[in-house]
């Protein structure tokens, strides 16, 4: 089975925004803005804390999740808006294998660009920073770095392919990620709004409490979330529904 989800992985990679092979040169194109915002204009905005502030975690986890879930929406959505769905279906592959093998497409996909950023904000930063030395994440932030965008990448792919699965088109597997992404960043939005008396306390905890220890229950409850999203996404996952749908 492993081999049928390779299979599917490549297919969709691609045909996945960025890689699609075509005549024109707008792919091409739009690649080299996306890597110029996020790994050389934002990176050089932030200097030399890029490489060294534990809080460009939030970054690193910010980045997959919207590139990836704004993808991955059209994993099933859109093989049934192409009319491809019936003959993907009517393959020998199994349920699972095409199923993981959309995710790990959206996985991949969402590893691979944003470690390209990574390496590229390296660069930009140690020639404009540098100054004769090599700027370099801390050992702690590349492991945590690596450990985020997989997860995050993984959490964002599940959801992106439950939403598709239920979707009747794009526009709406698209309309219901926004939804998602919203609820799932409430939290951080109205962090601003918080009286101080509510949350200066929380954050005095915070100060005190060991940063690993708190990576590592955030590394945690992302991990939980992507066994949810994965298990979700097999429960819905019925070939005789789709085609019906």
């Amino acid at each position: 089975m492993f081999t049928d989800i390779l299979t599917v992985a490549m297919k969709e990679i691609k045909e996945l925004p960025y890689l699609r092979r075509d005549k024109s040169r707008t792919n091409l194109f739009s690649l080299l803005i996306f890597i110029g915002v996020f790994g050389i204009f934002l990176p050089l905005q932030n200097g030399q804390g890029w490489v060294t502030s534990p809080l460009n975690l939030l970054y690193w986890a910010w980045l997959p999740f919207m590139l990836v879930g704004t993808t991955m929406v059209d994993a099933f959505a859109g093989e049934r808006e192409r009319h491809t769905l019936e003959t993907l279906l009517a393959s020998r592959l199994s349920d699972r294998a095409i199923l993981f093998g959309k995710i790990l497409a959206g996985i991949i996909y969402g590893f691979g660009m944003t470690l390209a950023c990574i390496l590229v904000g390296l660069v930009a930063v140690n020639l404009a920073f540098g100054h004769g030395r090599l700027l370099l994440f801390p050992a702690s932030i590349t492991l945590g770095i690596l450990a985020v965008v997989l997860l995050i990448s993984t959490m964002s792919s599940g959801l992106g392919v439950l939403v598709s699965l239920r979707a009747s088109s794009v526009r709406q597997a698209q309309q219901a990620f926004t939804v998602a992404y919203f609820v799932m960043f409430i939290p951080l939005m109205i962090l601003p709004w918080v009286p101080a008396t509510v949350s200066q306390p929380v954050v005095n905890i915070l100060i005190k409490t060991d940063f690993t220890m708190i990576a590592i229950l955030a590394g945690v409850i992302v991990v939980l979330l992507d066994v949810a999203l994965i298990l979700a996404a097999l429960r819905r996952f019925k070939r005789a529904r789709l085609i019906l749908d």
